[in-house]
């Protein structure tokens, strides 16, 4: 079930975010307490869901719960991401060298897709759509995301265009997806766009990896704590593995429709 699947996938993911925030605010010690937040929070939150699962009578109470607290944990984030340097001095400078804001509305997506699981039947075609609309604007703050972080040393390697572009061609077709969701040939043509994004991904999580092992610093530990953001690249095949699961429900929302009654003569 795509439902089933999707709930699986916010579990998995908010359960993962605590060790990518850990990583990332490691950088500075934690040195300010409202850094702890989203780590706490990931750590809690994906118990609740698990709990949710067993407990169906407590399962919409726990997902409203954990869905509007991730939202925002993420909306919060995103604004003291901006206050490190951004809202001093609003250039473009700022926002390329800011800590990443796009980051933490990782956790206002997984929130509003848990919200919307809540309040839409999971047998719909809107449903299916809201999954690939989620998905969407993932792409969209990837792209964000991979434009500013490899800005930062002027897109040294050419190869750092690869995600740029990536994220800006799943954007396109997953837009097209959600205004025509009964185009079986889009629908094959994204699901082929997907798969490459799932390699672009797996790709920059080994081109990283080379970049970090190949630091000259002793520890290894530092290696990964200051270098190249280990987990970033796998977005890609994240974003590509929830599209894929609303177009898999795309299919059979569609595949279970009525048919059309036929016109009288």
């Amino acid at each position: 079930m795509p439902r089933l699947a999707v709930e699986i996938f916010v579990i998995a993911n908010l359960g993962f975010l605590a060790l990518d925030v850990f990583i990332a605010h490691e950088v500075n010690a934690f040195e300010r307490w409202p850094e702890w937040i989203p780590f706490y929070f990931s750590l809690a939150a994906p118990l609740l869901l698990v709990i949710g699962l067993f407990l169906r009578r407590a399962h919409t109470a726990l997902s409203f719960l954990v869905g509007w607290c991730s939202l925002a944990v993420g909306i919060a984030g995103m604004v003291f991401h901006l206050q490190s340097h951004f809202f001093g001095e609003e250039t473009l400078k700022s926002l390329v060298y800011t800590a990443p804001f796009i980051a933490p509305l990782a956790y206002a997506g997984l929130g509003l897709l848990l919200i919307m699981d809540r309040m839409t039947d999971s047998e719909s075609i809107e449903w299916a759509q809201w999954v690939v609309f989620l998905a969407l604007g993932g792409f969209a703050g990837n792209f964000v995301l991979s434009l500013a972080d490899h800005a930062q040393n002027g897109f040294f390697n050419r190869a750092e265009w690869i995600p740029v572009v990536a994220a800006a061609l799943g954007c396109a077709f997953l837009l097209v997806v959600v205004t025509r969701p009964d185009d079986r040939t889009l629908l094959r043509a994204t699901v082929t766009v997907m798969v490459v994004e799932m390699i672009v991904g797996a790709a920059g999580f080994a081109y990283h990896l080379r970049g970090n092992l190949a630091q000259p610093s002793p520890r290894l530990w530092d290696r990964f704590l200051y270098g190249a953001p280990i987990f970033a690249p796998l977005l890609f095949a994240n974003l590509a593995l929830l599209a894929l699961l609303g177009i898999w429900a795309l299919t059979r929302s569609r595949s279970g429709a009525p048919a059309p009654s036929p016109v009288p003569a």
